[in-house]
């Protein structure tokens, strides 16, 4: 087998290396072996590819290389079996197009009215005056529409339990303590609610049945009208013209709710961060939020084309995830000059793709004017992935971005309270703000940048 070279340091160190600082060891890893490298995990051969043109075999060439749902059992604990992950095939692409047909249409209009509701509802608990840590509060709306479009819940027991769950889940998952002994020999292992691994599978069971019960009892009550990703799919007929089962409806509805939840609400704080760190950035983008008016369509503010560069070069920097869904190399085959055999393992690297020179001069320089010089292709910019295994909610996750951004920059007056840079660190999928991003309401904002004066709560 003709591998590209590659680090030979045991894989449990490369793992440490990787988590202490992930941005810093891709850097390194590229730096010495340029953008295609060989990883091995036990006797399987991982291939990274950084280069778009190798990025595009992989995503096009679907004869050799598969996007197998295997490869993904890893996320089966908390997307669950029959999750559109683990799906393969026919059965993959038309549950892939069962949950994004929600993502488009007329129900966007009305969605987009929902999040800026929701976005004013929430910053507006923040005392004027105080700091607050912006990653929670974002993903607290973030989840609240993730529940809302996927099931259509609002309020209620089942709903206040089920949004708990997500977000204990994401917080427990993201936590030093569980992040460490799970990477421990024994740290997997189940030793009971008592043990990390434990507690954690307590609380996924504890979701599977709060979502089991509302998937059953809505198919009891099976009302048309509603326009909701979970009604959609208890209307829905699988490729035999059978419903889908209720487990199996179950487990589709997973992966959009944190999607939204945890891929957009890292998105937009990574935004508050870059745009108050450069003062010129926000100003900019409240010139272009002004001339829309006080109360603008929703559909106007995602046509914007400086707030889209903004948000395109945070996904540029901080990608929603670093690495492609892994493919499978199943028949031989050739990728950028290298004759590659059944069994090895092929991921895109997003982080390094988008910090390449040559499409993206000064890298590390947050500079938004390049998506309004440049129409990057899908294999040069890819922050959803790409090929068949997109992030189904993609579009969506962009959408949601931009008017939560437009909404706080437009009502609001916000600092950051440290100056220094903001550090990722990793979790799951995802680089969010070791921090949180520190803010501070400063004022409400009144239309045309005038702010009302200062009032600082009591402490």
């Amino acid at each position: 087998m003709n591998l590209p070279a590659g680090p030979k340091t045991p894989n449990w160190l490369l793992n440490q290396q990787f988590q202490a600082d992930p941005f810093g060891y891709m850097d390194a890893v590229y730096k010495r072996y340029g953008d295609i490298v060989t990883i091995m995990s036990d006797s399987t051969p991982i291939v990274h590819v950084s280069n778009s043109s190798g990025i595009k075999q992989i995503f096009t060439n679907t004869k050799e290389i598969i996007a197998r749902g295997a490869l993904n059992s890893n996320f089966a604990g908390g997307t669950g079996n029959q999750g559109v992950l683990q799906l393969d095939g026919f059965r993959h692409k038309h549950r892939r197009k069962l949950l994004m047909q929600a993502f488009h249409g007329e129900r966007m209009q009305a969605c987009g009215r929902r999040i800026c509701e929701l976005t004013e509802k929430i910053m507006s608990q923040q005392a004027i005056g105080k700091p607050f840590i912006a990653y929670p509060t974002i993903e607290d709306i973030t989840l609240r529409v993730g529940i809302e479009v996927v099931m259509g819940l609002r309020e209620g027991e089942r709903y206040d339990k089920i949004k708990h769950l997500f977000a204990s889940i994401m917080k427990y998952q993201q936590s030093p303590l569980y992040e460490i002994v799970t990477q421990l020999p024994f740290g997997q292992r189940d030793l009971g609610q008592w043990s990390p691994r434990g507690y954690m599978l307590h609380l996924q069971r504890e979701l599977f049945q709060l979502l089991y019960a509302e998937v059953e009892e809505r198919r009891e009550q099976a009302d048309p009208s509603r326009t909701d990703i979970l009604s959609d799919l208890i209307f829905a007929h699988d490729e035999t013209g059978e419903s889908l089962s209720n487990e199996e409806v179950r487990d589709l509805l997973l992966s959009p709710i944190f999607a939204a939840q945890d891929a957009s609400g890292t998105a937009i704080a990574w935004s508050l961060y870059w745009i108050h760190h450069l003062p010129g950035v926000r100003e900019r983008l409240l010139e272009e939020l002004d001339c829309l008016g006080e109360d603008p369509d929703p559909i106007s503010i995602v046509a914007l084309p400086y707030l889209s560069a903004v948000c395109n070069e945070v996904l540029r920097i901080y990608p929603t995830q670093l690495f492609t869904f892994p493919r499978l190399v199943e028949s031989p085959v050739n990728v950028m000059g290298y004759e590659l055999s059944p069994g090895t393992v092929l991921l895109g690297n997003i982080y390094l793709t988008h910090q390449r020179e040559d499409l993206y001069p000064e890298p590390k320089q947050f500079k938004p004017e390049r998506f309004l010089e440049k129409q990057f292709s899908p294999y040069e910019f890819l922050p959803f992935g790409g090929g068949a295994r997109t992030c189904i909610g993609g579009a969506f996750a962009l959408f949601e971005m931009k008017l939560v951004l437009a909404t706080i920059l437009s009502r609001y007056q916000l600092g950051l309270v440290d100056k220094r840079p903001e550090k990722p660190k990793f979790g799951g999928l995802i680089c969010y703000p070791a921090s949180g991003v520190k803010m501070l309401m400063q004022s409400r904002r009144q239309h045309q940048g005038q702010s009302q004066p200062l009032v600082v709560s009591s402490i």
